[in-house]
């Protein structure tokens, strides 16, 4: 069957959806449930009554057409049909509905050859799960896909049609597979009716909700690990895997809208290694989506994985690597040749942290003579866009557009012929990216500049310290008055010293204004800190002071006092207006300063001059 006519007969199944659920929310549910809340009961009862049979087949066929329509979610007539019908009529009402949707799905694949566009948007995701199942019968994968979140019945419905599964496997298969999601929901609308009633108190309804999503998600973690998935436990195929990458997608909402502009050329053989720069918190999850036949392994900072005791035990599951940030961390490179041998690729962010600007951040820690070592291709991609919908210092999203686009791929045979610098200077030049040279984004929303202060720390027009102020679109000192106003595009409409003014360029000036004053630094900070041991879990908490001076980083209390030479300081890394952080004999520091915690942006940015200064030094 041709495109058209498919669009056609998905059309008509959405159009008839809509049209019968009106019908049942405008004569059945809605009067039922206002006269269940004027306790009327014996009129709730007359009004299911009256509506008979018509009732039950609203029911029925909106169950069926949403699944062949695939992307209308099935819970809405299923919660309102517990609501409406005792939980026994509920639950047959929606099985047979999804009997009869699976049915129509049948008879479309194996006639008519029909193709749905939503099921084909889903068809990869089964297909990397199908490709797991080894010798497991299409049974038994259907009944793994139907208690999987998130996988709506009609799509998996059209991937059994098209299998070579006989009709009563099939349909005995989807009547038995839909039963704990369908009782879930029946459950639910049935608790909410008791509310309703007065039956049962708000705290009451809450919880039974989280108890039955509760037992559902259970249910489907150990019928997927004992069943179906076990050999994928600690790796990138693993069900926590899968999870976690859709509570970034659930987190990171409709504000981020990606396109690839450049894939994962053909020629470039797996497992792979691919170097990303570092725009946004949600970099993980576009870098998730550039390669589509292969889950992809990443480093991710020890801190965030090991910190919340509930996500201790996901680098173990899922295979994700734990870096302890600028620090030689053998057991990180053991991790990575360990995930490459399993033929997975391996994701990372050399720069280790955030850009405070939007320009790529100095890469502390070179690693060219490492992926010589490691004798795969080396994939290097450039991510735009990301940063202005939600820079370091701003927590409002605003709506962007995001590129990811493959610059440069060093295949294992052309790291023969290149030098350890040589591989690094090729990271670091294709690697490098200025977010405010970017002009295929418009930020129309107000609030661009709310929070800038905490990178943008000092005026460049008279120098003063922590005297900036965000506030709406306008940037200004409190100091001297100088304002500037942030336009659509991200850029300040004033120019500063004859040049377009941005926000890269207001840094670097900052940074030139520092470099002059390093020979004589001597910063100092009051702090509060709280210190982690090797484990990630907290260990004491207490005041003391840091240090900064040309020959290194600082710190005394009254039980600990260490020094980092200048020539071992690779980065501090900072959250803006609130910290900053380090390792200390493979424990880790996190600094808040009691006085101005805008100075943290200070700390990260003296830390790069320091290394910067030393480099050049080696050099020389």
């Amino acid at each position: 069957m041709s495109k058209r006519a498919s669009r056609i007969i998905i059309l008509i199944c959405t159009l008839s959806a809509l049209a019968l659920f009106a019908f049942f929310l405008k004569d059945i549910l809605v009067p039922f449930i206002k006269m269940e809340v004027n306790n009327d009961v014996d009129g709730a009862k007359e009004l299911l009554r009256s509506k008979g049979v018509f009732g039950f087949l609203a029911v029925a066929l909106v169950e069926a057409l949403q699944m062949v329509v695939v992307f209308i979610p099935a819970e809405f007539i299923q919660i309102s049909s517990g609501l409406s019908y005792p939980f026994y009529v509920a639950l047959i009402l929606c099985d047979l509905g999804v009997c009869l949707g699976a049915t129509i799905i049948f008879i479309l694949v194996r006639t008519f050859k029909i193709q749905n566009e939503s099921y084909e948007k889903r068809k990869k995701t089964i297909d990397r799960l199908a490709s797991k199942r080894g010798d497991k019968s299409t049974v038994l994968f259907m009944l793994l896909l139907f208690i999987m979140p998130l996988i709506p019945f009609g799509a998996i419905c059209y991937y059994g049609s098209s299998t070579k599964i006989r009709y009563r496997n099939y349909i005995l298969t989807v009547a038995l597979g839909v039963i704990p999601s369908i009782l879930t929901s029946n459950l639910m609308g049935a608790a909410g009716k008791a509310f309703i009633r007065n039956s049962i108190p708000l705290w009451l309804l809450i919880l039974i909700i989280v108890f039955l999503a509760a037992i559902l998600f259970t249910v489907l973690f150990i019928f997927i690990n004992k069943f179906f998935l076990k050999e994928s436990d600690g790796t990138p195929d693993s069900p926590l895997y899968s999870l976690f990458f859709r509570i970034m997608k659930l987190l990171a909402g409709r504000k981020f809208k990606l396109e690839i502009v450049n894939g994962i050329p053909e020629n470039v053989r797996t497992p792979y290694v691919a170097l990303y720069n570092h725009q946004c918190f949600f970099d993980l999850l576009f870098a998730h989506k550039l390669d589509t036949n292969v889950n992809t392994n990443f480093v991710a900072n020890e801190y965030y994985l090991y910190h919340v005791p509930i996500l201790r035990r996901f680098p173990k599951k899922t295979g994700i690597i734990p870096k302890k940030l600028f620090t030689n961390d053998f057991v990180t490179a053991a991790g990575i040749m360990r995930t490459l041998k399993k033929g997975y690729p391996v994701a990372i962010f050399p720069e280790a942290r955030l850009s405070p600007d939007g320009t790529t951040n100095p890469i502390a820690e070179q690693s060219g003579r490492f992926y010589k070592k490691l004798g795969v291709d080396l994939v290097l991609v450039n991510i735009s866009g990301a940063y202005f919908g939600l820079p370091k210092w701003r927590k409002k999203r605003f709506k962007t557009n995001v590129r990811l686009d493959v610059k440069r791929v060093i295949t294992k045979e052309e790291f023969e012929s290149l030098s350890e610098a040589e591989v690094n200077e090729i990271i670091n030049s294709t690697l490098l990216h200025d977010a405010s040279d970017e002009d295929f984004n418009v930020y129309k929303k107000r609030g661009k500049a709310k929070g800038l202060e905490n990178v943008l720390y000092r005026c460049i027009d008279c120098g003063s310290l922590y005297t900036t102020k965000g506030e709406g679109d306008d940037f200004f000192c409190t100091a001297c008055g100088r304002r500037y106003h942030l336009n659509e595009k991200y850029r300040f409409d004033e120019d500063i010293d004859g040049e377009p003014g941005t926000i890269s360029r207001y840094y670097s000036m900052i940074k030139k204004a520092e470099i002059a004053e390093y020979p004589d630094l001597c910063l100092r900070s009051r702090v509060r800190t709280t210190i982690y041991d090797k484990n990630v879990k907290k260990k004491a908490k207490e005041q003391g002071e840091c240090t900064f001076t040309p020959e290194g980083f600082s710190y005394s209390s009254g039980s600990v006092q260490f020094t980092i030479p200048a020539e071992k300081m690779l980065a501090i890394p900072f959250s803006c207006g609130s910290e900053f952080e380090t390792y200390h004999e493979n424990e880790l520091y996190y600094f808040y300063p009691v006085e101005n915690p805008m100075q943290t942006a200070r700390w990260g940015l003296i830390s790069d001059i320091m290394k910067e200064m030393h480099d050049e030094n080696e050099k020389a």
